[in-house]
């Protein structure tokens, strides 16, 4: 488990964005179990009811599953769920204001896609 919390968001949005990464970079695979509430909260000195509602957060996106008496485990296509997950919220949150914007300025679909082709382009030079 890697990381550190800010005030940026709510800690528990930040716990489980935190078990996202780490399922996203292989940390935890597909049947592993992730740390426990206790676990979590002894990390990250947080109250163990915030570290358990990040951790319901992804179990009631079937990200995570419980194991009764067990723990919490990486659910199957949990990755591909957190991807998805994202795109998504990429979408939403640059793609859509990028198009308004472009559209402010009065750019055409086609002068976008040219900008966003070449900003590729710059990003795999680097």
């Amino acid at each position: 488990m890697y990381g550190t919390l800010d005030d940026r968001a709510m800690i528990y949005l930040q716990i489980a964005q935190m078990l996202e990464d780490d399922i996203l970079r292989g940390v935890y695979q597909e049947g592993e179990q992730v740390p426990s509430t206790n676990e979590l909260a002894r990390g990250y000195n947080i109250n163990p009811a915030t570290a358990a509602k990040g951790i319901n957060l992804l179990v009631s996106e079937e990200i995570l599953y419980k194991k009764r008496g067990i723990g919490m485990f990486v659910a199957p296509g949990a990755g591909e769920k957190v991807k998805q997950k994202r795109k998504a919220a990429f979408y939403d949150g640059f793609v859509r204001p990028l198009v308004k914007e472009g559209a402010s300025l009065g750019l055409t679909g086609e002068e976008l896609a040219a900008m966003i082709e070449q900003a590729v382009r710059e990003e795999n030079e680097t």
